[in-house]
């Protein structure tokens, strides 16, 4: 068979240089959108960590420049400015310009770097309009600059000179590449504060010269991660039941771990793991090593003082974990990463080496604070009690089939469609709203199941009190997945959940109470990217068979003055109010609807919102509701 297309060995491409980062960023960064952003300056910042870390820098500062551009200055060694035997160039260039070119490949520049494949400050010349560096090594300074990763300004030698040592690099992400180009200040606040707490008695300093004002945070933190445990206990508004913070470090061939632990009064988990200060959201070998040391020590503290008798069953990884906040932070000579991103921790040797730590460090412990490891103790044993309970909840209620088996939920309308992906389950508030949904539906891949009751808030309960609320079982059924540690994403039965409620502020309640049970108990299915949010319309703008629908005051408006004098507004007070066609039409149609995909870029912030919006205090909600509201005046009183 011919086709038009060659396959020549001219058609072989060979990218030179960093034109490899150019054609294919995210393999570099992860993505072009505003989180590979923020990754470019990650990389520079690593750089300078990597020079704390070897005891040689105890300053940075990052500024955020009004025409855009970034700056990383840091009071370490400065990068060796001769010229590279290898290269032929200088070695300041070769840095910027060669991949996998860096000092943390052996040689003994680094012992400890988060820096993995030598990449990080030249993918960032790749990926920046321009890029200047000023560089002072060793009495010397030194410059050059880059323009998408080309040297336009050759190395030059600037002589002697009495300003201290250390680097200078300022670069400007490049419009070509990147989808959005406004750094946010927030999020970087977040990193750099990990990165202080990470490291302690290092002075990290963010700056934003962008606006009016001069924003600027001074972040130094003496007590490293036992302060980040009580900072993270504070933000999410709970109440540590021991005193103090429990702090476990050790050393072994050039390894080194640290932990933080202290218990709340909450019932979920708040674990982070990092590996040569950069985060491990995937855990890997030092968080196993963490988790089975944990689960071993209580157990046998719990035997010993009489809280498990012989004939009780060993606490579960879950029961001894319920309420903990800890901060597991490694650091090795040659850490091997699922990737460039650094996702998950691999070495095998960090498991046996952290898990033995623990173990005996916390044995000491629990001998040396009795008072605090019986608290322990009695939060886990409190959870295995209710563990007990929710199942017994869970057998009895198979037992009426409702969570497992043939039979589905008596008020779910069910599709025809039997590929999951193609499929979709409209969660809707009430029954009035459930009917038009049903009828509006499209019955092939559509299926609808109205909530009955009121949704139980999770944050306030445990399994037991789950596997009883009539709202939330008949959501559990329909989707087939299970919750907890019975979950199972392969057995979801639809590709898209889709919560439907009322654009009010009930319906903005029964929407957080929904996303905080996906959250806590099937948080998978957010961040695989099933969980969306309907969009219903505020408003119906009609003038004779012209009609409207307005999403907002504004888009309420600009239809009014398209419409001209006669045009009637009509205000939906919720979804019951809308025929079946309308509803179709506004709101589940694939081809004229808006969804909103739910996404969880940080899991440890979405946890301390939740806490915070649906936790126990009352204070720290109303202060940041005071903070977070937008305010509307009603002008048609």
């Amino acid at each position: 068979m011919q086709t038009n297309n060659s396959y020549e060995a001219e058609q072989i491409q060979v990218l030179e240089g960093l034109e490899a980062v150019r054609k294919r960023p995210g393999m570099y960064i992860g993505s072009t959108s505003v989180r590979g952003l923020h990754h470019l300056v990650y990389e520079i910042v690593d750089n300078s960590i990597d020079e704390a870390l070897a005891g040689w820098c105890s300053k940075i500062i990052i500024t955020l420049h009004p025409d855009g551009s970034c700056s990383v200055r840091d009071n370490g060694r400065g990068i060796p400015s001769g010229i590279h035997p290898k290269m032929g160039i200088s070695t300041l260039e070769v840095v910027y310009t060669v991949l996998h070119a860096g000092g943390k490949f052996g040689g003994g520049g680094y012992k400890i770097s988060g820096g993995l494949h030598g990449v990080g400050a030249s993918v960032v010349n790749a990926l920046s309009e321009w890029v200047e560096v000023n560089n002072v090594h060793e009495g010397k300074r030194a410059t050059v600059r880059f323009e998408r990763g080309k040297t336009v300004r050759p190395f030059r030698d600037e002589g002697e000179t009495d300003e201290p040592s250390g680097l200078y690099v300022r670069f400007m992400p490049d419009s070509e590449i990147f989808e959005e180009l406004n750094f946010e200040y927030d999020t970087l606040l977040k990193r750099m504060r990990e990165q202080a707490f990470l490291n302690a008695g290092i002075e990290i300093v963010l700056r934003d010269e962008r606006g009016e004002e001069v924003i600027e945070d001074d972040l130094l933190y003496e007590g490293g991660i036992v302060s980040f445990v009580e900072y993270l206990n504070g933000e999410k508004h709970v109440e540590p039941i021991h005193p103090g913070v429990i702090y476990i470090r050790d050393e072994k061939d050039d390894n080194i771990a640290e932990v933080a632990i202290q218990y709340n009064d909450s019932y979920n988990e708040t674990l982070q793991t990092f590996a040569n200060n950069i985060i491990t959201p995937g855990g890997g070998t030092h968080e196993v090593g963490f988790k089975n040391a944990l689960t071993k020590v209580i157990n046998e503290y719990a035997r010993k003082i009489g809280a498990l008798k012989e004939a009780d069953k060993n606490l579960t990884g879950d029961d001894v974990r319920e309420g903990i906040c800890a901060v597991i932070s490694v650091k090795l000579p040659d850490p091997q990463f699922e990737g460039q991103t650094k996702d998950k921790l691999g070495n095998s040797e960090i498991r046996s080496f952290v898990d033995g730590m623990v173990t005996r460090k916390l044995q000491e412990f629990f001998e040396e604070n009795p008072s605090s490891g019986r608290a322990i103790i009695e939060k886990a044993t409190e959870a295995a009690r209710a563990r007990e309970a929710a199942r017994k909840a869970k057998e009895m209620t198979r037992r009426k089939n409702a969570l497992e088996g043939s039979t589905l939920p008596g008020k779910l309308a069910d599709c025809q469609e039997k590929s999951v992906e193609l499929t979709e389950l409209f969660l809707v508030e009430g029954d009035s709203a459930g009917g038009s949904a049903k009828d509006g539906r499209n019955s092939r891949f559509q299926a609808v199941l109205p909530l009955r009751g009121k949704v139980l808030n999770v944050e306030k309960s445990r399994l037991d009190k789950i596997y009883s609320n009539i709202s939330l079982i008949p959501i559990i059924q329909a989707l087939g997945c299970g919750i907890g540690e019975d979950f199972d994403i392969a057995k979801l039965r639809y590709g898209k959940l889709i919560l439907m409620a009322d654009a009010d502020v009930d319906g903005a309640h029964i929407r957080i109470l929904l996303l905080t049970f996906l959250f806590r108990h099937m948080r998978q299915l957010i961040e695989d990217g099933h969980v969306y949010l309907a969009q219903p319309p505020l408003y119906k703008i009609h003038r004779g068979k012209k009609v409207r629908y307005a999403y907002s005051d504004a888009e309420r408006d600009l239809y009014l003055e398209e419409l001209g004098q006669g045009a009637a507004t009509q205000r939906y007070k919720g979804l019951g109010e809308m025929n079946p066609s309308q509803l179709r039409e506004t709101t589940m149609n694939p081809a004229t609807r808006t969804l909103l995909r739910v996404e969880m870029e940080d899991a440890i912030a979405c946890d301390q919102i939740f806490s915070t919006l649906m936790g126990d205090k009352v204070e720290p909600r109303r202060k940041f509701i005071e903070e977070n509201a937008k305010y509307a005046v009603n002008l048609d009183i």
